[in-house]
């Protein structure tokens, strides 16, 4: 890179991991000595055979595991550092989602583990299943979806928080050369966007696609590195490309060639397209006939939050500035506002949701005496055993009434 490039978003220093037994000893060599760089807004492909490294090169970059010696730094901090992870959208080789939440569900629930906010949450989320061509399976399970349609909503959950760095391991296998073709577009259109992206991948048609830079590991170190177009280039052939030619034509062509520079021609034939632009030109003449699938869907571009235009204002940073600000110690906020005249403050006053409280806790006030008044009237109520006599009294003058003055007793 220029020396006046920006500083790598991803950096290894001798990073080496040794997996030991339990006592202690080294058993297995699998990253050594790895150095390594990568920028902002670049697809970097990281290749090798099973077993090569990659995947815990990528683990220690993410923070899951501690390197035996050497050093990485992601964002020129620590893997481990919690604002590193803020910024990192991971989409692992097995999508490991929960089973019985559909899509919607599933991308709320990371959307809730980064704090977006509700109203955030239903804008990313719609854009994001329509991105990835899951808006007919929505509302699906996603223990139901397929291989391919799991992969999908795995790279909708990687991008869920705007990453700054995306991280992806194997993200076409098992996808249809439309899913593939898709993500690929995404890539690119993220890459455009200056965000950066680690792509690990057996498909190496894929990585020639859309890698800037790839490094091959082997054994744990990294054997090759640079960029696509000059690894593959073969500087011992010259190919001629022309409309088409007769059999005279090429025939002299040959001849001409051969007598006249000594070189020989090693072959003569007509160029092919390749097998996913021919699969892609018969899915597109179908979807021109509207016929149904029940399938995913082929879709172009990226959810609106990703296209944020490059040079724009970085709303995150600024929140980040922000909330470091009111979270700062109060002793510095007391030191910057030494030397200046106070101001008279007004007695505190107790939080408000508190006063209520504490009028519960108080013991009662006791109320002053009243002073003394003129005598009034006292009537007293009378006892139980009182008014029951009266009540009897009144039911026998009422039945002396009633009775018939000649009446004897019975």
């Amino acid at each position: 890179m220029p020396p006046d490039s920006p500083p790598p978003v991803i950096e290894c220093n001798s990073l080496t991991k040794v997996f030991q037994d339990f006592w202690g000893r080294g058993r297995v060599l699998a990253v050594d000595q790895l150095e390594l760089a990568i920028y902002p807004g670049e697809v970097f492909g990281l290749l090798g055979p099973n077993g090569s490294g990659k995947t815990t090169t990528i683990k220690m970059l993410l923070g899951l595991l501690y390197p035996t010696r050497g050093r990485a730094r992601v964002f020129g901090r620590l893997p481990t550092d919690t604002v590193v992870k803020s910024r990192i959208g991971f989409m692992p080789e097995e999508s490991y989602m929960y089973r019985f939440l559909n899509a919607v569900e599933t991308l709320d629930y990371y959307g809730r583990l980064f704090k977006l906010d509700r109203t955030e949450r239903r804008r990313r989320i719609g854009q994001l299943i329509e991105m990835v061509g899951l808006k007919a399976a929505a509302h699906r399970p996603v223990g139901e979806y397929s291989k391919g349609m799991a992969r999908r909503i795995g790279l909708a959950q990687a991008l869920i928080n705007d990453p700054d760095l995306l991280i992806l391991d194997e993200p076409t296998t098992g996808l249809d050369p439309i899913g593939s073709r898709q993500i690929k577009d995404v890539i690119l259109e993220l890459a455009k966007r200056g965000k950066t992206v680690l792509l690990c991948s057996h498909l190496l048609a894929d990585v020639e696609d859309i890698c800037d830079r790839i490094a091959i590991m082997y054994g744990g170190r990294c054997r090759t590195i640079g960029r696509v177009g000059d690894l593959l280039s073969r500087k011992d052939v010259t190919q001629i490309t022309a409309t088409r030619l007769d059999d005279a034509t090429v025939s002299a062509v040959r001849a001409m060639i051969e007598r006249d520079r000594g070189q020989r021609i090693l072959s003569v034939d007509h160029p092919t397209d390749r097998l996913e632009e021919l699969f892609l030109r018969v899915v597109e003449r179908a979807e021109r006939d509207k016929l149904a699938t029940s399938g995913a869907e082929a879709t172009r571009g990226v959810s609106e939050f990703l296209a944020a235009a490059p040079g724009a204002p970085d709303r995150r940073a600024q929140t980040r500035e922000l909330l470091a600000q009111l979270v700062q110690p109060a002793a510095a906020v007391e030191s910057e506002s030494i030397g200046a005249e106070a101001a008279p403050a007004e007695p505190a006053r107790p939080v408000p949701k508190f006063e209520k409280l504490e009028e519960l806790v108080q013991p009662p006030a006791t109320e002053p005496e009243a002073e003394p008044s003129e005598p009034r009237e006292v009537r007293l109520e009378p006892t139980r055993p009182a008014a029951r006599r009266d009540i009897l009294e009144k039911l026998a003058s009422k039945d002396a009434e009633d009775s018939p003055p000649n009446a004897s007793p019975s």
